[in-house]
């Protein structure tokens, strides 16, 4: 966990003494609405159906267990009793009064958090890894150069109205699990030959509107250059993005229409002209980040435990449990674990003031106070040694946040839709709740295997729909809520499992024929796959998506 400096806290509290004298002008009618919405969306604070909404920054994921201790403070006394954890590692708050949000910023500043540009046309929250330092096929560890990035982007001046949002994901292992090739900038760190550090930069990748999987531009740049060559990037988007048309405003567009390759060139030629300039990092640079960095203590543990494997033995709930949520670690005695945000009655990423204490405590015990938050809507304890499992899983079982359900069609991936966003076209929340009680036997879920589910509720894909092995969208028919749906999409992971975009299958479905379709894409799945291994995703591309069409049509006409 990176620990503040006193810039780094001073920067954070100046600017909520910054934010409360704008905020304090605005209600006093001395600035307009426009004049405050640029101000408050690089605060985090959006104007929200029913409500203001404010979104927290959780730096590339990491969370201390102070940290859950100050959300649940703020969920009780400025909201109604909760949270949402959304699918860019930030938590969001739905229900705070105007007026309070100053006071939300200053409480969280005491805990070293902010919500300085989780919103606006500037480069958002850096997303990385949940298991970024502790996965066994890591080859870089990207949390320091996240922190690099993240200290470079904040508060910018040259990037601060960029033509559109900006956002970035960084990754240092063989499987990437950050999803870097649908981001404006995707990282992979790596070593060439010799054990240098580099990057592979990929560009122009994004969902929304236009869904497009990246272009690697660079396939090794030397770390010393890695801001130099981000800012490159950046000048020529900022430079020759559009900004007359916000639909084609997004760095993909430009590379699209520009070409790759040309993009290339421009990137290349900036780079160039500054490649020895301030932004060169050095050792020492890299160095003072690392050392802010707390540390977690290692013991020499046994490779496995023989009661945990006797419990397992002895319990198949904690069995199933250890084989969905329980993964591998670097450290020969730990594991990491995912506690399952996705249950029965409650939305996906949604966790109570209360949880959220019981959580931090869990964290304290367990994992040395530090947690992960995850791209789907979950937490990690990064550092469990693996003969406490079987008590966590009792503790996480309590909390109902051990359903064994990871990697499975009950982990759904949803944003609020609807119900909370006025950019929706549909809600998304109660389709997930349909799914999920459709799909509610752990059997029938083990049975399924693999399989990715991602609702959003409108085109903005803040749900990530369009790489879900099923994608379910939110559309707007007539003033009436209908879903499209995709299969096929995928986030990307090991290097023969690539990132692509999901199909659309056909027509849009009413809303309360979507787990009748969902059923049948399963049902034709499980007749179609020629071994138990084989994943939704891989039929998918084995077969096209016509015979799954042709089943859904046949049985909704």
């Amino acid at each position: 966990m990176y620990q503040y400096t006193a810039f780094d806290q001073t920067i954070v509290d100046e600017r909520v003494a910054q934010f409360r004298d704008q905020t304090a002008r605005h209600l006093a009618g001395a600035l307009s609405v426009d004049e405050f919405r640029a101000l408050r969306v690089q605060n985090g604070l959006y104007l929200q159906k029913h409500a203001p909404m404010l979104r927290v920054a959780i730096p590339y994921g990491l969370v201390a267990a102070r940290h859950l201790r100050m959300f649940a403070h703020i969920a009780r006394t400025y909201d109604r009793g909760y949270a949402h954890f959304t699918t860019r590692q930030n938590i969001q708050f739905n229900w705070p009064e105007l007026a309070r949000v100053p006071d939300i910023l200053a409480d969280l500043a005491t805990v070293q958090m902010h919500a300085i540009q989780t919103s606006g046309n500037c480069v958002r929250n850096t997303t990385t890894d949940p298991f970024a330092g502790i996965a066994p096929d890591e080859v870089v560890n990207p949390l320091v150069w996240a922190e690099l990035i993240r200290q470079w982007s904040t508060i910018h001046p040259e990037f601060a109205f960029l033509p559109r949002k900006f956002k970035i994901a960084i990754s240092g292992a063989i499987s990437d699990r950050a999803a870097t090739m649908v981001h404006d900038i995707g990282l992979v760190a790596l070593t060439d030959g010799s054990g240098a550090i580099g990057f592979r930069v990929a560009v122009g990748g994004g969902l929304g509107r236009t869904p497009i999987i990246g272009t690697v531009i660079r396939d090794f740049l030397p770390w010393q250059h890695l801001i130099t060559y981000l800012e490159a990037i950046l000048r020529v988007y900022n430079r020759l993005g559009r900004r007359d048309n916000k639909f084609k405003a997004r760095i993909k567009i430009l590379v699209k229409e520009s070409t790759p390759a040309q993009f290339a060139d421009w990137v290349e030629a900036e780079f160039e002209a500054t490649r020895d300039g301030p932004t060169r990092l050095s050792p020492s640079d890299v160095e003072a980040i690392a050392a802010r960095f707390t540390q977690a203590n290692y013991h020499d543990l046994p490779l496995d435990d023989a009661d945990v494997v006797t419990f397992a033995a002895a319990s198949g709930e904690f069995a199933r449990w250890q084989r969905r949520n329980v993964h591998a670690h670097r450290v020969p005695g730990y594991a990491a674990v995912t506690a399952s945000l996705k249950r029965i009655g409650t939305p996906p990423g949604d966790i109570t003031a209360d949880e959220l204490d019981a959580v931090a405590g869990l964290a304290d015990v367990y994992t040395q106070g530090e947690l992960r938050v995850t791209h789907e809507q979950n937490l990690v304890f990064p550092n469990v040694e693996k003969r406490a499992l079987p008590a966590l899983w009792r503790e996480l079982h309590a909390l109902g946040m051990a359903t064994p359900n990871i990697g499975l069609i009950g982990n759904i991936i949803a944003c609020p839709g609807g119900d909370f966003c006025d950019l929706a076209n549909a809600v998304s929340i109660p389709v997930a709740a349909a799914i999920h009680e459709r799909f509610e036997s752990l059997d029938d879920q083990f049975d399924i295997g693999e399989l990715d589910l991602n609702i959003s509720g409108c085109i903005n894909a803040c749900g990530h729909h369009h790489v879900g092995h099923i994608g379910i969208l939110g559309v707007d028919k007539h003033d009436e809520e209908w879903y499209q749906v995709t299969i096929g999409g995928n986030q990307g992971g090991a290097p023969n499992d690539p990132a692509r975009i999901g199909r659309i299958i056909g027509p849009s479905f009413a809303r309360d024929e979507i787990p009748d379709v969902i059923e049948t894409l399963i049902r034709t799945y499980l007749e179609l796959r020629e071994h138990d291994d084989e994943r939704f995703v891989d039929v998918v591309a084995r077969v096209g998506i016509e015979p799954f069409k042709e089943r859904v049509y046949a049985e909704t006409d």
